[in-house]
């Protein structure tokens, strides 16, 4: 039987907005981690059957077809394909489960997958062509006027029972957290730096909760979101490279983890933020496994409550919830995210000697997806 391996995994520092990546055309950010990524391992470029990339924002720099484009502007040969996948903010992540799921089935031997968002150059929300993206008859069949990720967030914390207070202490620990695996050291092997930018550029050392609580909610006058307990607006592009195990084993190639499980859920559009739920439900159901045979968790932090309501539901332990800090403190470049994450999964369990890793991220729509990585 064929299995799905990742070879190696590498990202961009993530930039934040109109910061160090925002001058540099996203095809160019996506050629930049393709290259990387051959040269880290050492492959040939021609013999990859399939670039699949996920792109959230296809309007404006980004409307081309940004993973062809990227082929192209990393000068791999004419010959390799690509496909975009859009799946919301867990693009790229959908990215990895098709790539590895056309490896088991043996339509492609060797492909990447991966992602790219500049936010700085093509805005959350750009107009595409002027048109009503939720029709009506979708808005009656759930009474809305439309639907909003910020008020969803506001209706987790209130259904959890999160306060302000309990909110901006989650935030505050993902800066610090960041900030400890940047002094150890711990993002530098996945790292391809682009434009001057070396680390993740939106980390906000010092941030305290007493620091949080000073700014203004930013989607209800009366709620508990702000731009300090969200996920920053950002810039960045990350890549895998995926095959079986037997034909890493052919090439010398020492892949880091094997695909173990992926999975993909949806529930309620309107709350939007609580399918990482089910999804790590059916994720753990498909895999046999349980909540502590798991020794590290990227919960995708969109906004705080996402992962806390998360954590409440599943009863994972703090020390394995997101390591080394997430989106409140670095960024989250929509189709660039998943594989971002993923590398920064990867080689956390690389480094700690960690079996099983899993990843979750909560996409608009109220989709999410779930990935199960064991350690090789």
């Amino acid at each position: 039987m064929r299995d799905a391996v990742i070879v190696d995994a590498v990202r961009t520092p993530i930039g934040r907005r109109n910061g160090s990546l925002s001058e540099i055309h996203p095809a160019d950010i996506s050629g930049h981690v393709l290259t990387a990524l051959a040269d880290r391992v050492g492959f040939d470029p021609a013999t990859v059957d399939d670039v699949v990339w996920g792109c959230v924002q296809q309007v404006g720099d980004q409307s081309g077809h940004v993973g062809r484009l990227g082929v192209l502007a990393a000068g791999w040969p004419e010959s390799v394909p690509s496909v975009v996948v859009q799946r919301q903010c867990g693009s790229s992540q959908q990215a990895v489960a098709q790539a590895a799921a056309g490896v088991i089935a043996g339509q492609y031997d060797i492909a990447v997958a991966g992602g790219i968002e500049s936010m700085s150059r093509v805005p959350m929300g750009m107009p595409t062509c002027g048109g009503e993206p939720n029709p009506k008859s979708v808005l009656d069949r759930y009474g809305v006027d439309g639907f909003n990720q910020g008020i969803g967030a506001e209706m987790v914390a209130k259904r959890w029972g999160f306060s302000r207070t309990d909110i901006d202490a989650y935030s505050a620990r993902s800066h610090e957290r960041t900030a400890a695996a940047i002094d150890a050291g711990a993002f530098d092997g996945q790292l391809a730096p682009l434009g001057g930018l070396t680390q993740d550029e939106g980390l906000r050392r010092g941030t305290t909760v007493e620091k949080l609580a000073g700014l203004k909610p930013a989607f209800d006058p009366e709620g508990v979101i702000t731009a300090g307990n969200a996920s920053q607006i950002s810039d960045g592009a990350g890549a895998l490279l995926i095959t079986t195990g037997e034909i890493a084993a052919a090439n010398g190639w020492t892949p880091l983890a094997r695909v173990h499980t992926t999975v993909v859920a949806a529930d309620d559009p309107v709350i939007m933020l609580t399918a990482p739920i089910a999804a790590t439900r059916k994720a753990f159901e498909r895999s046999g496994l349980k909540v502590d045979d798991i020794g590290a968790y990227e919960v995708n932090e969109a906004f705080a409550p996402v992962p806390m309501a998360w954590q409440a539901e599943i009863g994972a332990s703090d020390d394995v919830l997101n390591p080394v800090g997430g989106a409140i403190s670095v960024g989250h470049p929509l189709g660039g995210s998943g594989a971002i994450l993923m590398t920064r999964l990867v080689h956390h369990m690389r480094d700690n000697g960690i079996r099983y890793g899993l990843q979750t991220m909560c996409e608009a729509g109220g989709m999410a997806n779930a990935t199960v990585l064991e350690l090789l």
